[in-house]
C-alpha cells in the first residue's frame, strides 16, 4: 500500500513530459549487446542514453521543470550547482527555452566540462566557479536564489525531474515487445532510478528492478537498511556521476517502495567495465555509465535465459582520467601490487631482485627511493604488475626468503595514497 505523503509520478504526467521533450531529447536507441549477451547466456540490451544530445539523460529532468516555470519564473531567471551532467542539461535547457541561468560549479571541475557548458548554454548562460566541493557551489547557488528570487532547479529531488527522468522508462517498454525481467540502473541522487521505476510498477510491475550504487557511496542502500533517508559522512567520489552523500528525500522515499534490490560494485569493477566496454565495443562510457553493466556479474545465475536492460546513463568522461581508471581496474583484478621494498645491504642487491625476485612476467611500473640518499641500499617503493593473480605469492614468498620484503601496500589504504 502506497504511503499517502509519498509522491509518485503518473503515467500521464511521464507521457506530458515526453510529449514536451519531442524534438528537444533524442529517443535512444533500445540495442542487444552481443558480446555480453553470449558472456551471460541471456539477451542483454543497453538503452543508450550516453548518445543523448547532451551525453546523459539529464537533459529529460532539466528541461522538464524549465519549461513548467511560469513566465514570471523565466523572466528571473534559474540557478543551478553541478559538476558535470546535471549542469549541461540546464544549459541547453536555458538556451533552448530563453531563460538566463546561472551556474555554479566547484573549482575542481575540468575545463572540459566548463566548456561544454558554454557550448551548450552560449550566452544564456553564466557560469560560477564556487568552493572547492561540490556542497560548497550548492550552497553559494542556494544563496544566490535566496538574494535573487531566482528558481533553484534541483538535480533530482524535484517532482517535474523525476517525471522527466522518467521518460527513458516509457520509451523502453515502448522499444520492446518482449517482457523485460530485470532492469539495472545506476543510482545517484535517484531521480532516473525512481522516475523510471514508477513507470515500470504501473505497465510491467513483474520487472526486477535492481539499483546500482558505487561501493565508495552507497547512500540508497544505506538509508534503506536504516528506513529513513541518511547522510553520508564521507564518500569515495571517483563515480562522480553517481557519488553523493544523501539521495533526495523524494527519491528515497520512491525507491525504497519500488526497487527490488539495491547493490553496491567496487570502483575497480567499474573501471574493468569501462576498459571493457572501449576495447570490445567501442562504447565510450563515463563511470557512472558503467554501473549498470557491472552489475551484471552479480547476478550471472539469476539472469541466465533472461531480457535484462542496462541504462548507459551517460559518455561525459574525462580522457584524462584513463591512467587512473586502468590503474583501479588492475588493482581490482588483483593484478597490480604495491611494496616497500628493502634492498638488503649487499652488492648485486637490485640486479637480484630483477634477475631472480621478479617472475618472468613481472613488469616493473613504479620504482622511488624512499630516501634520495643511499639508494644503493635503501628501501624503495615498488609497483609491479602480474602476468595472473595466481603469482602474487610465490613472489612474496621469494621476497620474503631473499630478505627483500618489507611491506605490502595495497591492503593498506592510507599509507598507499601517500606513498604512491
Amino acid at each position: 500500500m502506497q504511503n499517502k505523503q509519498t509522491y509518485f509520478p503518473t503515467l500521464e504526467n511521464v507521457k506530458d513530459a515526453a510529449k514536451k521533450l519531442e524534438g528537444v531529447a533524442y529517443k535512444t536507441p533500445l540495442n542487444q549487446n552481443s558480446n555480453l549477451s553470449k558472456e551471460f547466456n541471456a539477451n542483454i540490451l543497453f538503452k543508450r542514453e550516453d548518445l543523448q544530445v547532451v551525453r546523459s539523460y539529464k537533459i529529460r529532468g532539466a528541461y522538464n521543470k524549465m519549461s513548467s516555470l511560469n513566465d514570471d519564473e523565466k523572466q528571473r531567471g534559474i540557478v543551478c550547482a553541478s559538476a558535470g551532467n546535471h549542469a549541461q542539461g540546464v544549459a541547453l535547457s536555458c538556451k533552448l527555452l530563453k531563460i538566463k541561468g546561472t551556474i555554479f560549479m566547484p573549482s575542481p571541475t575540468p575545463n572540459q566540462k566548463i566548456n561544454q557548458v558554454k557550448m551548450f548554454g552560449e550566452n544564456f548562460v553564466e557560469i560560477v566557479i564556487e568552493g572547492d566541493t561540490f556542497d560548497d557551489a550548492s550552497n553559494a547557488a542556494k544563496l544566490e536564489c535566496n538574494l535573487k528570487k531566482k528558481t533553484f532547479i534541483h538535480p533530482f529531488d524535484d517532482e517535474k525531474v523525476i517525471v522527466g527522468q522518467a521518460t527513458v522508462g516509457l520509451e523502453i517498454l515502448e522499444q520492446t515487445e518482449k517482457s523485460i525481467d530485470y532492469l539495472f540502473v545506476a543510482i545517484g541522487g535517484g531521480g532516473l532510478s525512481s522516475g523510471l521505476s514508477s513507470v515500470f510498477k504501473n505497465i510491467s510491475p513483474e520487472t526486477k528492478i535492481i539499483g546500482v550504487e558505487p561501493e565508495g557511496a552507497p547512500s540508497m542502500l544505506t538509508s534503506i537498511k536504516n528506513r529513513k533517508n541518511t547522510a553520508l559522512e564521507t564518500i569515495d567520489s571517483f563515480v562522480d556521476g553517481a557519488a553523493v552523500k544523501k539521495v533526495g528525500d523524494l527519491n528515497f522515499a520512491i525507491c525504497q517502495q519500488n526497487l527490488h534490490e539495491v547493490i553496491t560494485v567496487p570502483e575497480g569493477k567499474v573501471c574493468q567495465t569501462i576498459l571493457d566496454l572501449y576495447n570490445k565495443d567501442a562504447i565510450v562510457v563515463e563511470p557512472a555509465g558503467a554501473l549498470s553493466i557491472a552489475a551484471l556479474d552479480f547476478f550471472a545465475d539469476e539472469i541466465k535465459g533472461k531480457n535484462v536492460v542496462c541504462i548507459v546513463s551517460g559518455s561525459n568522461n574525462d580522457i584524462t582520467r584513463t591512467a587512473e581508471i586502468k590503474e583501479r581496474a588492475l588493482l581490482y583484478a588483483n593484478l597490480k601490487h604495491y611494496f616497500i621494498v628493502k634492498f638488503p645491504q649487499r652488492a648485486g642487491a637490485l640486479k637480484e631482485f630483477v634477475a631472480e625476485i621478479l617472475g618472468p612476467n613481472d613488469d616493473i611500473t613504479h620504482f622511488e627511493y624512499t630516501k634520495k640518499t643511499n639508494r644503493e641500499n635503501g628501501a624503495a617503493v615498488v609497483g609491479l604488475q602480474l602476468k595472473t593473480s595466481k603469482d602474487l605469492a610465490p613472489l612474496i614468498k621469494r621476497m620474503k626468503e631473499r630478505n627483500f620484503y618489507g611491506e605490502y601496500l595495497n591492503d593498506k589504504p592510507d599509507l598507499f595514497q601517500f606513498l604512491v
